[in-house]
């Protein structure tokens, strides 16, 4: 295995279990002790997790894995969910798009449409800055970025500054990720300021979209963004389960499958 998808791996351990050990480590991935350790170290240099005697720990009880390592999980499925958003946006369109792997992986979507570039192509109101970054080498995308304070773990600009500009813009169509999507709580995330900069896209848009994939659906996170009456519309992958879905749509949302 190489060393990036071990270390994917070892935080995917940890995030479930809340530890982990070498001795663990190195039976199941294979590597030395001596390069599991390595492994561990660097993992921890990052603040990604707490070395321990023998192994590591979790920061945090909410524990949630930076956008560059999560960019990697379920790709598949966020491709799938990011093809069916881009489809939605026609050439001229305002699009708002929040920070996360699947808005992400949406942003590429868009890039890749030719067909945008007709007229006056299309406008990218994001707080990302990867996804800025991604977007900026495209003339035809037009790309407006919130001023704010960046979150080291998803790259997205939080804080006043952020709503001070989108009080001042008009969306088309708002593609919010979250980190959960629940049919009585609604869509969540494990940050209080991210959900607040989500609140705001999604209620400055005439559309607004929650993009998730399906091992979301039915998880609640810490910070409540909004319900059916804000998000009308979730775009999620088809495995979801059909008993979660039939609960969403009984909530009022009008869910799509790609």
């Amino acid at each position: 295995m190489k060393r990036a998808a071990r270390l994917n791996a070892i935080l995917d351990l940890l995030a479930a279990d809340g530890e982990v050990n070498v001795d663990e480590l190195v039976d199941r991935f294979g590597a030395s002790a001596a390069t599991t350790r390595r492994d561990l170290d660097s993992l921890a240099e990052q603040r990604l997790l707490t070395r321990t005697h023998g192994g590591a720990v979790a920061h945090s009880v909410a524990y949630e894995l930076p956008i560059r390592y999560k960019s990697h999980q379920r790709a598949q499925q966020k491709e799938s969910i990011a093809q069916a958003a881009a489809a939605l946006v026609a050439p001229g369109m305002v699009v708002g798009l929040s920070g996360g792997t699947t808005t992400t992986a949406i942003a590429a979507a868009l890039a890749a449409r030719d067909d945008l570039a007709v007229g006056s192509g299309i406008t990218v109101v994001t707080n990302a800055v990867n996804i800025a970054a991604q977007l900026a080498t495209r003339p035809d995308i037009k790309v407006v970025v919130t001023g704010g304070v960046i979150h080291s773990r998803s790259y997205e600009l939080v804080g006043p500054f952020v709503e001070q500009l989108l009080r001042g813009v008009r969306l088309d169509i708002a593609f919010i990720g979250v980190n959960g999507m629940d049919a009585a709580a609604g869509a969540t995330t494990q940050d209080e300021r991210e959900a607040a900069v989500n609140r705001m896209m999604a209620e400055r848009a005439r559309r607004a979209v929650v993009v998730t994939d399906s091992s979301k659906l039915g998880t609640v996170a810490f910070a409540a963004v909004g319900g059916a009456e804000l998000f009308p519309v979730l775009l999620t992958d088809d495995g979801a389960d059909a008993a979660t879905l039939a609960d969403l749509r009984a909530a009022g949302y009008e869910v799509l499958t790609s």
